[in-house]
């Protein structure tokens, strides 16, 4: 799911969207999902030291489900907190040092459990905030990027024309790309957001400097996963929130010892609801029956191998998008529909859903879809106020 909360619920609890009906952000994803069925939740229950910090689940998790959990008293309330447009929408104003973000103090977290003896196996989860907005992070970082060596995505003017009007509000819900134009910025917002995926780099550096340095170095499972993708204006759209590739495609990287071949690079089309099971089939534990999605330990072992899984993406009620090696195929609650062909158009920049001849396409693909979609739960302003985060946007 393009959406933070959204998409942690499905890989985390191992339950589709459509299932558990959490769409969007603010969903309260803890009301749709039993206690105690979380994928850490199944490695506590092997007897693992399960520990957890930053951004794991969206909000709070369930307690009972860890050994350990960074509570937020342990991050200096004396960090500055830039504004959200801060390196989108307005330059940085803030002087930042490394230490000056939660990122930072979430790694140290993470690096103390991964030095501390013990007898027992564990399971970590490291949850780190960035590159999510704002883009404000030390200066140095930006001094990576050069602006004038920025380089533009590939871009077409009027994009939009063919697209159907469910995907036209996707694209212009916010009004990002408008404004960004006005403000002569788009050169900056990327290469803000360049200078926030250097950050994370450091940080994820840090961490895996420290597992080297561990006994456990060589038969730790790593598995890196980032929640959505993001829009840099092409077809007019910013952010998350849509079903296009580039909101929907996310970094999966995964480090087994004595199953992935070094430098391995697999083009099958997967979506995380793989890393439930994955995860488990490699620590041998056992699939809980509730998992929708399938193990990807033989991509893992040769990435190759034949694969017969399309990944598919939800935002929003019965709003779903099906991406396999060719095709991508959207279709919409009100029965709109978009379907390019990634192999010889992989800006997307031509909908060939209304043409006829590609019907037979859209009926393979759209096999894979939900006849029954979960209908949305509404929640009191209570709940909402209870679950809403600073990053819903």
């Amino acid at each position: 799911m393009p959406a933070c909360e959204p998409s942690r619920c499905s890989l985390l609890t191992g339950r589709r969207a459509w299932t558990t009906a959490c769409y969007y952000n603010g969903d309260n994803w803890k009301t749709r999902v039993p206690e105690g069925g979380g994928l850490n939740a199944q490695f506590l229950k092997a007897g693992y030291y399960v520990a957890g910090a930053g951004k794991v689940y969206h909000g709070a998790p369930f307690a009972s489900e860890w050994s350990e959990y960074m509570s937020g008293k342990e991050i200096p309330k004396t960090l500055p907190q830039p504004g959200k447009d801060e390196g989108f929408h307005v330059p940085v104003k803030l002087d930042l040092q490394d230490d000056d973000l939660s990122d930072w103090h979430t790694v140290n977290w993470c690096i103390k459990r991964l030095e501390a003896k013990r007898d027992q196996p564990f399971f970590i989860a490291c949850g780190l905030v960035k590159p999510h907005l704002p883009f404000a992070v030390p200066r140095k970082y930006y001094e990576l990027f050069p602006r004038d060596g920025i380089q533009l995505p590939p871009y077409l003017k009027d994009d939009l024309k063919d697209i159907p009007p469910a995907g036209v509000n996707m694209a212009i819900a916010h009004g990002d790309h408008e404004k960004i134009l006005a403000e002569n910025r788009w050169k900056d917002a990327i290469q803000s957001y360049l200078a926030a995926c250097a950050y994370t780099d450091m940080n994820v550096g840090r961490l895996l400097d420290a597992l080297d340095k561990s006994p456990a170095r060589t038969n730790t499972i790593i598995v890196l996963w980032g929640d959505h993708g993001w829009s840099f204006g092409e077809k007019d759209h910013w952010r998350k929130f849509a079903l296009w590739e580039e909101p929907t495609r996310a970094p999966l990287i995964w480090v087994a010892p004595g199953v992935t071949p070094p430098g391995g690079v697999c083009a099958r089309t997967v979506d995380f609801m793989t890393v439930y099971p994955t995860l488990c089939e490699l620590a041998g534990l056992p699939i809980p029956e509730f998992v929708a999605g399938p193990s990807a330990v033989s991509l893992l072992r040769d990435p190759k191998a034949a694969w017969s899984h399309p990944a598919i993406t939800t935002h929003g009620y019965m709003n779903h998008t099906v991406r396999t090696e060719q095709w991508r195929y959207i279709r919409y609650a009100d029965g709109g529909e978009e379907l390019y062909d990634e192999t010889k158009d992989p800006y997307e920049w031509t909908n060939l859903a209304p043409q006829t001849a590609f019907a037979p396409v859209k009926t393979e693909l759209a096999a894979f879809l939900p006849k029954d979609n979960k209908p949305p739960v509404k929640l009191s302003k209570a709940e909402k106020k209870k679950t809403k985060t600073s990053d819903d946007e």
